[in-house]
């Protein structure tokens, strides 16, 4: 019953209003149904998680689509990924996307107003701990899909701190919340993952009890845990979690000192093992891991049937709809230099040929996953936060202060993926910034990151070895929903 009535809860928020940030609240009888427990409270968090992996948000739109052609990481022959390549924002499905992406997170984030402001109530329901994850969790969700929503919609501070962006919406009610500037949006986002990472301090994943790992083997305690809820708390917004994000967006804001804590702070917990070279190279496909399973410090469950299909038909299949060519490949991957031996060069893409003549394939195989009845070492996740990120922001935010710890922890990330290159004691900041997006690039490719470190640094886009876009928020401000505009310009 409790889980019907929050499916009434999503149903009214979906539907309810013309614009995506009018959303009615829920009958008052709801509500106190729904969250007069603790088993309430867990439903409708799990509730907002089953939504963000979804094809509208992270199991979709935001991790394997539009944000990475932008990136320039395919290549197309239908005019519409074409078109979106060339970021003409005036396309009818590059609108629509970003409508869908709007509406979805805006949804998502409602909800997880309505759980804010009944978690405190009666806090006397909960069992020992419980109100401050879930009020931990939730914190930390609004303020995850809050940043998504201002890295798309809105300028990036560097290019415009003081200009309009999006809103911060954290009441629920018929009234439209204004639309804030992004050193505003910045500034809410952090106080939320702040008083996210103070209620998560007990949070099982610190404990030394808690092993990251393949679910059930070497000694992985993450499934080990009584109550469901408890299990797999990197499939969640967990305390490294939260401070991997607050890395994001101090290092968003160049607040290095905060980028630079925060980042340490989770490598230097040596909770999360870097990948074997024997897992990732197995020749068993039913144990070999793909994408790095025990460096993912959270990540989006996206096992589901339709979720692997859509990613079947956009990377594994032999004409997939996202591809790249053999040669593209090879130039992103630095095989005439550095790159040579990398690992994910190796073991992500699989060249299938060419058709009609044109050159060779490259098919991306990060996301490939045994068929039934085959089992597979690790579920199926969409990256949220990478271990690597956290080693490129520490490597960004120390260079200025300690440029040989800077160059340390970009060796360190490098030479786990097979990479020995040296990098030279003496070089200048710029450089060193083009190799940190260039590993970026590498590691992050089908996940939907480089588009947003590229205007995070105000960084030109480039378009092939002789071509780059130059920076402008004519291709990093993504299109508003049309009735959401006039919010933004009163």
């Amino acid at each position: 019953m409790k889980r019907i009535f929050y499916l009434i809860i999503i149903a009214l928020l979906m539907n309810s209003c013309k614009k995506f940030l009018d959303v009615k609240p829920e009958t008052q009888v709801d509500r106190d149904v729904l969250f007069a427990s603790e088993q309430g409270f867990k439903e409708a968090l799990n509730g907002i998680y089953t939504s963000c992996a979804g094809g509208s948000l992270y199991g979709g739109q935001l991790t394997f689509n539009m944000l990475d052609v932008l990136a320039q990481n395919y290549q197309f022959i239908d005019v519409t990924n074409q078109a979106i390549a060339n970021f003409d924002f005036k396309n009818t499905t590059l609108r629509a996307n970003c409508n869908e992406v709007w509406g979805a997170a805006f949804t998502a984030i409602a909800n997880c107003n309505y759980l804010l402001e009944s978690v405190d109530k009666n806090p006397s329901m909960f069992n020992t701990g419980m109100h401050d994850l879930i009020k931990g969790e939730a914190l930390a969700l609004r303020a995850y899909l809050h940043f998504d929503m201002l890295r798309m919609f809105g300028p990036s501070y560097v290019s415009g701190a003081t200009a309009k962006a999006i809103p911060y919406v954290t009441v629920t009610g018929t009234n439209s919340t204004p639309f804030y500037t992004v050193s505003a949006v910045t500034d809410s986002i952090i106080r939320d993952l702040n008083l996210a990472k103070d209620l998560l301090k007990a949070d099982p994943i610190i404990s030394k009890d808690y092993i990251v790992g393949y679910p059930g083997i070497d000694s992985a305690s993450e499934t080990n845990a009584t109550d469901l809820f408890m299990q797999n708390r990197r499939h969640r917004m967990n305390y490294y979690a939260v401070c991997g994000e607050l890395a994001r967006v101090y290092l968003s804001k160049n607040d290095l000192a905060n980028a630079k804590q925060n980042a340490e702070l989770v490598i230097n917990a040596n909770k999360f093992p870097f990948v074997k070279q024997s897992d990732f190279f197995r020749t068993d496909p039913l144990l070999r891991d793909r994408i790095m399973y025990p460096e993912l410090i959270a990540g989006w469950y996206v096992d589901t049937k339709d979720v692997y299909t859509n990613l079947q038909t956009k990377f594994t299949s032999v004409n997939p709809i996202y591809c790249a060519t053999v040669p593209q490949i090879n130039d992103i991957y630095e095989v005439g230099g550095p790159g040579a031996d990398d690992w994910r060069l190796k073991q992500w893409y699989v060249n299938v040929g060419a058709n009609n003549g044109g050159q060779d394939k490259a098919t991306l195989q990060k996301y490939y996953k045994n068929a039934a009845p085959l089992t597979n070492l690790h579920p199926l996740m969409a990256p949220a936060i990478r271990l690597s990120e956290m080693y490129y922001i520490a490597a960004e935010a120390t260079f200025d202060a300690d440029k040989k710890q800077a160059i340390t922890y970009f060796s360190t990330m490098r030479a786990r993926r097979g990479i020995g290159d040296v990098v030279a004691a003496g070089i200048n900041k710029d450089d060193f910034i083009e190799l940190l997006i260039s590993e970026a690039r590498k590691e992050f490719y089908g996940e939907s990151q480089l588009f947003y470190m590229y205007k995070r640094l105000n960084h030109g886009v480039r378009i092939s070895v002789t071509n780059t876009r130059p920076a402008s928020d004519n291709i990093f401000v993504l299109p508003l929903p049309d009735d959401e505009k006039a919010y933004r310009n009163n």
